[in-house]
């Protein structure tokens, strides 16, 4: 009987441990043969090896004088084709994905855009009572919105100030709120005291509504993450007993996660 031969690895084991060596040495601002071998098992002469290529592609360089290896400038390269999600879409987006696989409701995730926030992330394909078909690149108001609320409303001062002068200039109707300041002013300040911010209850569709709070980064609010529901199916009970705290655990979750992410 003829022994079954088995299928070639369909990786290059010498790019994958590359890349991971690369990896770990971004971590460190200088770091040595034996601590890459602790950090990723890799056999020292292999990291011998695999070091001396990458100092000969100008990655990497030995550095005598402060005792160790260190990556180059040149590792800048590697990312200048990225144009992905901005890192809090791309750390938000397993813990998006999660929250709906939990509690069935769909989430966003906006970042800022000139005057309005840009839905670059929505879990409505995983959920199975979304209010909404699909809104991805879909662009929500600051003053109305519950996602551009939750921004406008913690993000710092100065910040605010800016915002709500292009606002009051522009001639979007859902803006018309920005024309009267002290007005503006007050419902921001509801805002903050409640944690979380509503969608305008003027904004159609008036069948569901959205609740958001911001994603931070020290002071600076770097998104916002949403939940989107139908009035019918959820009382105002449940959303500030129950999904509020949700909703800040999930903005917790992506913050610690882009810090994880950061090299």
């Amino acid at each position: 009987m003829q022994q079954a031969v088995a299928a070639p690895d369909p990786n290059v084991q010498s790019v994958t441990r590359a890349l991971g060596l690369l990896a770990e040495m971004n971590r460190q601002r200088v770091t040595t043969i034996r601590q890459l071998h602790a950090a990723t098992g890799l056999p020292k002469s292999t990291i011998v090896r695999l070091l001396g290529t990458l100092a000969a592609a100008g990655y990497v360089a030995n550095d005598k004088r402060q005792g160790g290896y260190q990556v180059t400038s040149h590792v800048q390269s590697l990312s200048c084709g990225y144009h992905g999600d901005p890192l809090v879409v791309e750390a938000g987006r397993p813990w998006a994905v999660e929250y709906t696989r939990r509690h069935r409701w769909p989430i966003a995730i906006a970042v800022l855009d000139h005057d309005s926030v840009r839905v670059r992330c929505s879990t409505i394909p995983d959920s199975p009572i979304s209010p909404f078909h699909g809104t991805v690149n879909m662009r929500l108001r600051l003053l109305t919105r519950a996602l551009g609320r939750a921004y406008l409303a913690f993000c710092p001062p100065t910040e605010r100030d800016m915002l709500l002068a292009i606002l009051k200039s522009s001639s979007h109707p859902e803006d018309a709120g920005a024309r009267n300041r002290a007005s503006a002013l007050r419902i921001l300040e509801a805002t903050q005291r409640l944690g979380y911010a509503q969608r305008a209850p003027g904004v159609e569709p008036r069948s569901s509504s959205t609740i958001a709070v911001p994603i931070r980064r020290g002071d600076s609010v770097l998104a916002s993450v949403g939940m989107t529901y139908f009035k019918s199916a959820v009382s105002a009970h449940d959303i500030a007993g129950s999904y509020v705290p949700l909703m800040h655990e999930l903005a917790r979750n992506i913050e610690t996660s882009m810090i994880a992410l950061q090299p």
